[in-house]
């Protein structure tokens, strides 16, 4: 008896080990299988405008169609793509854009752009129109987001430079596997410059105990609750993860505004390993 027993056990044992074999070669080749991206880091490629929404006076959000309605675009999480187009004077201009879209938004990708009065490329965005193609290389950035890497991100962010925020604090909330917690700090002249103000709300509401979102504006609205005038030292402490070996500040908004905040950040203690600018 003791003998048929053992053969039994030997028998499940052998059994589920084919069945982790199994999984692991199905895991293997959903993972090889996952579509390619349709960048190209050292040549332009071309794609076309499918929609453009107007979402102010001067913010409009852009969407290209990528080859087919299955193509990624492939860009990592926290790089960005360069964008060609021409300024006023028809001289080329090449400038660095963070998606809003993810890998997991297939078959295209977007854009949300503030196109300033004498800006060059803002000029070519402008002027762009529903059909027209933009040329577009990447990946490019530094920036390496891998799962749960940190325990806890605090971001400092200003104007345009929520995108790189945005994309970070979407693949980690959208990740099931992830367990990072993201404190966003945001900073505007005003109400209405702030930019994906509703997705960012959606997310704080949908994730409360994983994002938080503290909205700074120079010229605020009456009855605002939220911070008045500049980022402060205050404002980091109250509102970032402290310094600890296991978090990350990431920081990416107008120069003079990020060279403030390094020294903010410096004199509360953050060491150079915990800090990062997009």
């Amino acid at each position: 008896m003791d003998t048929l027993q053992s053969h039994r056990v030997e028998m499940l044992s052998i059994a589920i080990a084919f069945v982790a074999i199994g999984a692991a070669s199905a895991y293997y080749v959903y993972i090889n299988r996952k579509p390619k991206g349709c960048l190209d880091p050292e040549n332009f490629k071309e794609f076309k405008l499918v929609k453009r929404t107007q979402l102010s006076h001067n913010v409009a959000m852009f969407r290209f169609a990528l080859p087919t309605p299955t193509s990624v675009l492939g860009l990592p999480i926290g790089q960005h793509i360069s964008c060609s187009g021409n300024d006023s004077q028809g001289e080329e201009v090449v400038k660095p854009y963070t998606p809003t879209t993810l890998d997991s938004d297939i078959g295209y990708f977007d854009l949300v752009i503030k196109m300033y009065p004498q800006g060059r490329m803002s000029h070519h965005f402008r002027e762009m129109r529903v059909g027209d193609y933009m040329a577009v290389k990447g990946p490019k950035g530094r920036f390496k987001y891998q799962p749960n890497q940190v325990r806890a991100f605090g971001m400092l962010a200003g104007g345009t430079g929520i995108t790189p925020m945005f994309q970070v604090t979407r693949a980690i909330l959208e990740n099931p596997g992830d367990r990072t917690n993201v404190h966003l700090i945001y900073a505007n002249v005003s109400y209405e410059d702030i930019l994906l103000k509703e997705e960012l709300d959606g997310l704080a509401i949908n994730f409360p105990n994983r994002f938080s979102v503290y909205y700074v504006l120079n010229q605020p609205p009456e009855a605002w609750e939220g911070g008045i005038g500049f980022v402060s030292k205050e404002m980091i402490e109250t509102y970032c993860p402290a310094p600890a070996p296991d978090i990350k500040i990431l920081r990416c908004g107008p120069p003079p505004m990020n060279k403030v905040m390094v020294a903010h950040l410096e004199s509360l203690g953050y060491s150079a390993s915990m800090l990062f600018q997009f």
